[in-house]
């Protein structure tokens, strides 16, 4: 009798909890039709590489890798699913307060916090919002702080450094995930605090993604299955709140169009 065996999926540990998720995640779908398992990787770029070469069949990528995917793959690919809150992320512009930044126009001959360059929310994006507002990018003094490369922005590392330039005055400004701004940048105790001055129209976030060649007869009931996870089950609960979200959906791919505008008008690399 021949057995199929589990799918593998493929995850970046950006941080020790996301061990206790797809540890949960796949006993979830332990005993079904769609069997899982999980090889954790330590940065995207080598997630990308494997699901290209068939080492994993799922990869839960970040904005950032869907993007490259796509190009590398010429398109030969697809996003099977997402959180809810991958539907609707933003970026968010900080300040002191008093610092007379009210709008992207008003950064012209300022200094800008950027988090890692590989982040979309806090270094790509941030870029493309400016142009969208009419600035170049010589018009506005960045700085990036790369202190989390390879992770895409998960670790929110970038962003914290980004935060404490604009308190310690070496930023006037910077840009932030709605994420972190919601978890730490609206932090009360904050020396000095921050300020919203402008946030962006939402974007999409992170996908799970596979090629082609995966069979929809294999992914369509793995993605069944998985929306099938139930707020209001507590064994579900604990691993849905640990990841970030109340209910998985289906992609959204227009939700990306602003990032692939990114990626090519800044030459963006499809590997680093």
């Amino acid at each position: 009798m021949t057995t199929t065996r589990p799918l593998l999926l493929g995850a970046v540990a950006y941080t020790p909890n996301v061990v206790p998720i797809w540890e949960g995640i796949r006993d979830y779908f332990a005993g079904t039709g769609a069997e899982m398992d999980f090889v954790l990787y330590s940065n995207y770029g080598r997630q990308v590489d494997e699901l290209l070469d068939g080492a994993i069949d799922i990869a839960w990528n970040t904005n950032l890798a869907w993007v490259r995917t796509v190009r590398r793959t010429d398109g030969a690919c697809r996003a099977l699913a997402m959180r809810d809150t991958d539907l609707s992320f933003a970026t968010v512009f900080v300040t002191r307060p008093g610092s007379g930044l009210r709008d992207l126009t008003d950064l012209k001959g300022r200094r800008l916090a950027l988090g890692s360059r590989d982040s979309a929310q806090a270094a790509i994006l941030p870029v493309h919002f400016l142009r969208g507002a009419g600035l170049a990018p010589s018009d506005v003094d960045l700085l990036r702080i790369d202190s989390d490369l390879g992770k895409h922005g998960d670790t929110g590392r970038s962003e914290l450094d980004a935060i404490r330039a604009v308190l310690d005055e070496q930023a006037d400004a910077a840009a932030l995930g709605i994420t972190t701004w919601e978890a730490i940048g609206r932090d009360e105790l904050m020396p000095g605090g921050l300020e919203a001055f402008w946030q962006s129209p939402t974007y999409c976030h992170c996908n799970f993604t596979a090629l082609d060649t995966l069979p929809a007869e294999r992914s369509d009931p793995w993605v069944a299955h998985l929306l099938a996870m139930d707020w209001d089950d507590p064994a579900h609960r604990r691993i849905l709140e640990l990841e970030g979200l109340r209910r998985w959906v289906l992609p959204d791919l227009i939700g990306y169009a602003s990032l692939f505008d990114a990626v090519q008008e800044q030459k963006i690399p499809d590997r680093w």
